[in-house]
């Protein structure tokens, strides 16, 4: 058990700032390290205008990638990335707005952004929204509806567009899909019945996948986060509940946003070529108990 404070740790509030990798040094890496570098390599990350998926575009920049396309519904905050991220790094960094459930939108923004960095290595299927806090039997079936749409659905058409690609130019890419602990418990105390059903799909979609690209030299992978600290959890509205989730966390605190930056890497890397349909959990140990 660490002695970290549980609620908003001092610092937390501050922004992470991505650091470039120098070229030169990567010449003088051992073979293992060496394998977690991404020179040359072009990724698309949904969901990446703010909070996880932005930490993660910023962990593939440090890891030293040629480009990152953004794809987010939200304008101004993709923008914003993008060109941070861009200044901070030096990395092509590029923000497409897309609406992830128009597969149509989907499969034309692929392509631009083939044609402008001229391959696609990587997907991080970050992009997803939550229902809290709802009783299942008071459910909205529209809001139901709407979240499958965004979580499944629209996650599914942008693996499909971008496997359809890596398809066409045997190109052994890497697919990470965010899905959640909460696929595999239900989270405590909050009430949040498609939001789990929708993670526990994500991770059967993603071994379906890995078992269906296999021949084609695709990784299809999970992530599962536990709770993290991130900005959209630091408000005081919900430090009772944060109190509960750490309580119940082994390690007694939330997860940093650089230890799923560093899992989202070794995913995208050549560290991880042997895997395929994995769902690795990273959640301080709350699924033990």
């Amino acid at each position: 058990m660490t002695n970290a404070p549980v609620v908003t740790p001092p610092g937390a509030d501050v922004k992470k700032v991505a650091q470039p990798l120098d070229p030169a040094i990567r010449e003088h890496l051992t073979p293992t390290l060496k394998k977690f570098t991404l020179t040359d390599r072009v990724a698309i990350v949904t969901g990446g205008g703010r909070g996880l998926g932005y930490n993660m575009a910023q962990g593939l920049a440090e890891a030293g990638i040629k480009g990152v396309a953004i794809l987010d519904l939200l304008k101004d905050d993709g923008e914003q990335a993008a060109r941070e991220l861009s200044e901070q790094t030096g990395v092509d960094v590029r923000f497409y707005p897309v609406d992830i459930t128009n597969d149509v939108a989907v499969q034309r923004t692929v392509q631009d952004i083939v044609n402008h960095y001229g391959r696609l290595d990587i997907l991080i299927n970050s992009a997803g929204i939550a229902d809290s806090n709802m009783p299942a039997e008071t459910y909205d079936l529209s809001k139901f509806k709407n979240l499958i749409n965004i979580n499944l659905v629209g996650n599914f058409a942008v693996a499909q567009a971008v496997a359809r690609e890596m398809i066409r130019t045997k190109t052994h890419g890497s697919i990470i899909n965010i899905a959640s602990m909460s696929g595999s418990v239900v989270n405590y105390p909050q009430e949040q019945n498609c939001y789990n059903a929708s993670k526990a799909a994500v991770i059967m979609m993603t071994k379906s996948l890995a078992a269906e690209w296999a021949k084609y030299g695709i990784r299809v992978n999970a992530i599962s986060p536990g709770y993290m600290d991130t900005a959209l959890n630091r408000v005081p509205e919900l430090d009772a509940q944060k109190k509960m989730w750490t309580d119940r966390t082994p390690q007694g605190r939330l997860g940093d946003v650089d230890e799923l930056n560093n899992l989202a890497v070794m995913l995208a890397s050549d560290a991880s070529t042997f895997m395929t349909g994995s769902n690795i959990i990273i959640d301080g140990g709350y699924t033990l108990w």
